[in-house]
């Protein structure tokens, strides 16, 4: 059985997270790091965007300002993402293709998703895969509602997924950040998002704690890519380069408004 490295859960902001991920993307990428799984936290809460993504048309950017919610663009694509500092557990994983066994992304995305799903059938539930279709990623389901979400980037036959598992949620504060995509459709809005989302609090019907979330996704996730995940750290290259990122590129407006970066 191959040995991954398992990085646990931190607690970060949104601009350290991302730009861990493209540190430990390029890290891998250089092969200085192993194949990766990684656990982590956002505080304060914030709202992630895809890397080709309006921020204007995507978020409540002023109300984000306004109650200290991060906005940060990510560098893999999909839609925005609400990521509440309390309700949510977040992975990434970090490998090279070949070592998922394909070069095929709807391959990729399943294999890595099948960790979320034997951890979330592990808490009790059964989950399914979902392909998405041209306007949304694949994602996980419980009872055909989503409960998770996740986007790549894949750069030099390297892939980065990283994605969420709602542990509760609150679709009222939610869309205070996000733009309400039912707004003016004739329904009340709270309720449609209520059909199409859900989180493991809501289908269980009792509090699950963090830490029974997080062991049982890492259990998950040995199970579904094969392998023995050894608890480690970022390496010292990774530190470094989070760090330049960080401020060269996560925390500006060129990159999270315009898009546009220098590195």
């Amino acid at each position: 059985m191959p040995s991954w490295r398992l990085l646990r859960a931190e607690v970060r902001n949104g601009f350290e997270n991302m730009a861990i991920d493209e540190a430990m993307l390029k890290a891998r990428i250089e092969e200085r790091v192993e194949n990766t799984v990684r656990l982590f936290h956002w505080n304060p809460s914030a709202v992630s965007i895809g890397r080709f993504q309006d921020v204007f048309k995507e978020t409540e950017l002023d109300n984000c300002r306004e109650k200290g919610v991060h906005v940060v663009r990510r560098i893999s694509g999909g839609g925005a993402v609400y990521h509440d500092s309390e309700d949510e557990l977040t992975y990434s994983v970090v490998a090279k293709q070949k070592d998922l066994g394909s070069y095929d992304v709807a391959e990729n995305y399943r294999v890595i998703c099948n960790g979320l799903i034997e951890g979330i059938r592990s808490l009790g539930l059964e989950a399914d895969y979902s392909q998405g279709d041209r306007r949304n990623c694949p994602n996980v389901t419980v009872q055909g509602k989503k409960i998770s979400g996740s986007a790549q980037a894949i750069r030099k036959g390297t892939i980065l997924q990283h994605g969420t598992l709602l542990i509760d949620v609150d679709v009222h504060r939610m869309f205070q950040f996000l733009k309400v995509p039912y707004r003016g459709r004739g329904l009340d809005w709270t309720h449609r998002a209520r059909e199409k989302i859900t989180s493991l609090v809501g289908e269980l019907g009792h509090a699950v704690s963090v830490i029974e979330v997080e062991e049982a996704v890492i259990q998950g996730f040995k199970k579904a890519l094969q392998a023995d995940l050894v608890e480690d750290k970022l390496s010292s290259y990774e530190i470094q380069l989070a760090e330049q990122l960080r401020v060269a590129k996560y925390t500006t407006e060129l990159w999270n408004v315009e898009g546009k970066s220098l590195t």
